[in-house]
Formats: structure tokens, sequence, C-alpha cells
């Protein structure tokens, strides 16, 4: 029972931390240092998806042992249905600490958005149906 309530109250963190995500995503033109915000809101609600996954996962009986498992795991049972996005966006992380780099910061703004956003989107409504 205890991890059916982790699984949820880490969910509400990760539907919280979502909703700071969308606010950022709606907005038309964002500034460097709004960019650099919504790399870092991406960064901090991508560990949450992921964690939210693994204590679903592991609550349903399956043993996870690292983000890139709890992807592929997700992916087999149909959790998530884009798995090669969220591999991407683990493995775009790190490049995302390079924000003072504009380039980088443009480049990340723009995964975010059209890549990362949407798959974030899509796990947060299909956790929220099961609650």
């Amino acid at each position: 029972m205890s991890e059916d309530i982790r699984w949820k109250q880490r969910f509400s963190n990760y539907k919280k931390a979502a909703i700071q995500l969308t606010e950022f995503i709606e907005k038309d033109e964002l500034n460097k240092f709004e960019v650099q915000g919504l790399i870092q809101c991406f960064e901090y609600t991508f560990e949450l998806a992921w964690k939210t996954m693994k204590d679903f996962l592991e609550q349903e009986g399956f043993e996870v042992k690292s983000p890139r498992n709890a992807i592929q795991t997700a992916f087999q049972i149909q959790l998530i249905t884009n798995g090669h996005v969220w591999i991407d966006a683990l493995q775009k992380r790190n490049l995302m600490a390079h924000t003072y780099d504009e380039d980088i910061a443009k480049e990340a703004e723009h995964l975010i958005k059209h890549n990362y956003y949407p798959v974030i989107k899509e796990l947060l409504l299909k956790l929220e149906d099961m609650i």
C-alpha cells in the first residue's frame, strides 16, 4: 500500500512541475533568462516524470533499476508511446547544463517545446486517468 501512496505523491509533485512547465511553453517569446528558467523547469519536471514512472511500475510489480530501464519498461507496457523521444530527452539532459551558451540554450528550448513537452503532457494525462 505504501508504494501506491508513494507513486501518487510523486505524481502530485510531477503534476505541479508540469503546470509550471506549461506556463513557459505557452509564452510566445522567451528572453535568455526565461529560456534558462524553461530549461531548469524541464530538468526537474523530467526527473519527476521518470521517477513517477518508476514508482508506478514498481507498484505494478516491475523491478526498475535506472531511468533508461523505467522508460523502456513504460514503453513495453504502453504507459508511454514515444520511447525514443524519452530516451533522447534522457541523453540530452547533460547538454542542457550548458545554458550559458546561447546556441545550446536555443536548441534546448526548441527540443523542449516541440519534442519533450508533448510526451511529458501525454504521460501526465495517462497517469491522471489511473488515479
